[in-house]
């Protein structure tokens, strides 16, 4: 017998028709999309094509540095706040989507432009699904060990 209840999702609101991806989670997108994104260039092919690959390299280092310093429960660096490195991303997936046109390497080969276009939609994606209220909870719990409260 089936129930029309929904089933409970941790992180998901009821009617909420999005399920929140954690910090945690994000965390680990955002490490291995800038991990590759530096290598892209050599995976793609358009490690010739200056503009597109600093592009990729920057944003990738950028992608890796950010998430390295996030209040994620697994950020080794806790300097910036999840709600703030969410909107970051959303800021470097938009102008890693745009760049094959702001820097001019948008009439090569697909091969080197779509990787841009793709990644920085996904960057957008991943960024406006994460769930921020996870990495508050943890940073809390953090700062009342610490200060014996």
């Amino acid at each position: 017998m089936t129930s029309d209840r929904e089933p409970r999702v941790p992180g998901k609101r009821r009617g909420d028709i999005h399920a929140r991806t954690s910090s945690r989670i994000h965390t680990i997108i955002g490490l291995v999309v800038g991990v590759l994104l530096i290598v892209a260039p050599w995976i793609f092919g358009f490690a010739d094509v200056g503009a597109a690959m600093w592009t990729a390299i920057i944003a990738g280092v950028v992608i890796l540095m950010s998430e390295l310093t996030t209040t994620s429960p697994i950020s080794p660096i806790k300097m910036v706040p999840m709600r703030i490195h969410v909107w970051m991303d959303v800021l470097v997936g938009l102008i890693l989507a745009v760049s094959p046109w702001i820097f001019g390497f948008a009439d090569n080969d697909a091969n080197v432009w779509v990787p841009h276009l793709v990644v920085g939609i996904a960057v957008i994606g991943y960024a406006l699904i994460t769930r921020t209220d996870d990495a508050a909870t943890v940073e809390a719990r953090q700062h009342r060990a610490t200060s014996g409260a």
